[in-house]
């Protein structure tokens, strides 16, 4: 979690091989390995033990050579390491032909969603109703199409009969679809250019099964829950929405790279605390987590409430596992698609090769010295008035902080 830029290495260190060169134990080899992610210089120093200086060099390159070259995300992430990036908006904003190209290029998540909608669709149809049944699937916020292609495939995996409407609110993504229409699915696929809140189809159009891919890096701060709140109203009795539920995980986070990269991010035409009190989608690297992250909010759909609100608080404890300094909170989100098929970015739980969703970090104002063993309480809210949604968070032990974006003064979500 500290911002390091170079690793001595003395020469002292070094071990004899067969052939008299030197080497590093295994033990000193995995440390080097860590700090070779960090992308640091190294320097040896100390009198030269095995001949020529140049030996060391040569040893260290190699190691470096051999290094992990890491999985998907790594690959992908490459570059954005700590990087700070505003979330997305997907709502508010029409999104980009390259941020969908971006999204869609992750394998594990299109699985996750076929699967689901396989198993969906076989339980759906059982094997003497497959030549007379068939089911509609509706896609909201359709994007350029990548579920109902996974949608398709899935009702040919499970041999049975679908049609799908695609819905979606962002002209330049609808151009996309009516294109693939044409070209790809025929009949089988309706699109539909609407905002899936304000779309009413007639009741021989409701859904059998609701899909959708709202999430955000924290499950819901893309609004999906106001979104699929708004488009259940045209799911059949007994319908079913891919997915059916996520929650949103947090934990404290030592990072002083982080602190000072948004210490220094000041926007003079917003609030002189908004860089304080904005969350960052970032792809954690230089970070050291404080204790395990607790599941926060958590959201199901169809939501059966009878009044449905979507403001939440809680308030969550941790035991500090190491003497640190507090820097933030990181956000990260679990979600289960259907039944047993889920897709998380939760360390413990991280969907492999998934990269789709970089963690979300709250940021502190001050950081704040802690001691192994220490508990912190952290407060959080979700807020929701008729135009946004925003969330405030603040720490009440071992020391009160001030409240963070009060009433959404630095960030909101627009509805």
């Amino acid at each position: 979690g500290e911002p390091l830029k170079t690793l001595l290495i003395p020469t002292s260190l070094f071990l004899t091989n067969k052939k008299g060169y030197p080497v590093l134990s295994k033990a000193h080899q995995a440390t080097l390995r860590r700090f070779l992610r960090l992308d640091i210089q190294i320097v040896i120093k100390g009198p030269t033990r095995h001949g020529d200086v140049s030996f060391y060099q040569q040893y260290l390159t190699h190691l470096s050579q051999q290094a992990d070259p890491g999985d998907a995300i790594s690959s992908f992430a490459k570059g954005f390491e700590d990087f700070l990036q505003i979330p997305l908006q997907p709502l508010m904003d029409n999104l980009e032909s390259s941020t969908y190209e971006v999204f869609e290029r992750d394998p594990v998540k299109y699985s996750q969603y076929q699967l689901a909608m396989q198993r969906a669709i076989t339980d759906m149809i059982p094997e003497d109703e497959v030549e007379t049944k068939v089911l509609t699937v509706m896609v909201v916020g359709a994007g350029r199409g990548p579920l109902v292609k996974a949608a398709i495939t899935a009702a040919k995996m499970s041999g049975r009969k679908i049609r799908v409407f695609a819905v979606e609110k962002n002209p330049n993504a609808v151009v996309t679809l009516q294109h693939l229409k044409i070209e790809h699915w025929g009949d089988q696929v309706t699109v539909i250019s609407s905002d899936m809140r304000e779309w009413n189809p007639p009741a021989e159009d409701y859904a059998d099964i609701l899909v959708s891919e709202l999430l955000g890096s924290f499950g819901d701060n893309e609004l999906s829950p106001e979104c699929l709140d708004g488009a259940q109203k045209f799911i059949k009795p007994g319908g079913i929405s891919i997915p059916s539920s996520y929650t949103s995980f947090i934990g404290p986070i030592q990072s002083s790279k982080l602190y000072n990269e948004y210490r220094n991010s000041k926007d003079e035409t917003k609030h002189p605390k908004a860089a304080f009190e904005t969350p960052y989608v970032v792809h954690l690297l230089n970070r050291v987590e404080l204790a395990e992250p607790k599941p926060l909010f958590t959201f199901d759909h169809p939501n059966h409430d009878e009044v449905i609100d979507n403001s939440r608080f809680m308030e969550l404890d941790f035991k500090i596992n190491c003497d640190s300094v507090l820097h933030g909170f990181g956000g990260y989100f679990e979600c289960t698609l259907y039944k047993d098929v889920m897709i998380s970015i939760l360390p413990t739980t991280h969907s492999p090769g998934m990269f789709s969703w970089f963690p979300i970090m709250f940021p502190l104002m001050e950081p704040l010295q802690m001691k192994k063993g220490d508990n912190l309480k952290l407060n959080f809210w979700r807020l929701v008035s008729k135009y946004n949604v925003w969330y405030e968070w603040c720490i009440s032990e071992p020391v009160c902080s001030a409240v963070h974006n009060p009433n959404g003064r630095s960030y909101q979500i627009g509805l």
